[in-house]
C-alpha cells in the first residue's frame, strides 16, 4: 500500500510529519514561542517524537507530549537518557549518527549535523543530527541545525524534500543554503528556523526567488500552521 506524507510547519524548526497511522513530531517548540500558533496540548496521538539535538528550542515540548501521548522519543542516546533521567520518559528508542530505526511508516536514519548540542541545565546533549525519513520511495531530509557541509551530499542527494534551516547566526542563512540545495539536489526545499526572533528573521520570499533562479529545485514556503504532502 502507497503511503503519503503530509507535513506540517510548526514554526521555528518543529515539524508535524503524517504518515499512514503515525503522527510524528520533530523537535517540539510551541510552549514560550512567539511563532507558534498551536499548543503543546493541541497535538494529540502522538506516535513518535524526534529530537535532532538538546538546546531549550528543540526540546521544550518534549517530555510534556511525550509522556501525555506515551510516544515513542527518539534522539541522540545522550538526549535520550536525559529525558529518562530527568522525566521518566519511557517509550525511546536511542540511536547515534549513522544509524537507522524502522517506523510503522517507514526507514529512518540519523545523520550529521555540524551544530553544538546542550540542556539548558548545561549538560552534554550529544551529537547534533538531521534526519533522513524513507517512506516507500520518498525521501524527506530534514537537516535540523546546521552549517552548510560537504557530506550533506552524500546523505541525501536527490532527495525529494529537503528541509532546509535560512535563519543564519545559529544555522546557515540565505547564501549558504542556496549552495547547500545545489550540493543536495533535492526536487522540492522547504525553509525552517527562522522567523521566531529577530536575530534570525530572514526574508523567505527572497530564499524562494533565489532558489528557483539558481538551482533545479522547487522552493516551497509555508506559514505557520500550513502543510505540504509528498
Amino acid at each position: 500500500m502507497t503511503v503519503s506524507a503530509k507535513l506540517t510547519w510548526l514554526s521555528h524548526g518543529s515539524w508535524l510529519i503524517e504518515a499512514g497511522d503515525s503522527r510524528i513530531l520533530l523537535d517540539p517548540f510551541l510552549t514560550d514561542n512567539p511563532a507558534a500558533k498551536a499548543t503543546a496540548d493541541s497535538l494529540t496521538d502522538i506516535s513518535d517524537v524526534l529530537v535532532s539535538h538538546a538546546h531549550f528550542d528543540h526540546i521544550n515540548d518534549v517530555a510534556s507530549i511525550s509522556k501525555r501521548c506515551g510516544s515513542t522519543l527518539i534522539g541522540a542516546f545522550e538526549v535520550v537518557q536525559w529525558f529518562q533521567k530527568h522525566h521518566h520518559v519511557k517509550n525511546a528508542v536511542m540511536m547515534n549518527l549513522g544509524g537507522s530505526c524502522k517506523l510503522p511508516c517507514g526507514q529512518l536514519k540519523m545523520v550529521p549535523a555540524v551544530h553544538s548540542s546542550s540542556f539548558p541545565d548545561g549538560s552534554y546533549g550529544g551529537n547534533p543530527a538531521g534526519y533522513l525519513l524513507t517512506i516507500n520511495t520518498k525521501r524527506i531530509y530534514f537537516a535540523c541545525d546546521t552549517a552548510y557541509f560537504s557530506d550533506m551530499r552524500f546523505y541525501a542527494h536527490g532527495v525529494d524534500v529537503a528541509v532546509l534551516p535560512i535563519g543564519d547566526l545559529f544555522t546557515m542563512g540565505i547564501e549558504d543554503c542556496i549552495e547547500a540545495v545545489k550540493l543536495i539536489e533535492p526536487k522540492v526545499v522547504l525553509p525552517a528556523h527562522y522567523g521566531t526572533w529577530p536575530p534570525i528573521a530572514t526574508d523567505a520570499v527572497q530564499w524562494s526567488g533565489r532558489v528557483s533562479a539558481e538551482t533545479k529545485a522547487k522552493p516551497v514556503v509555508l506559514a505557520v500552521g500550513e502543510s505540504y504532502e509528498v
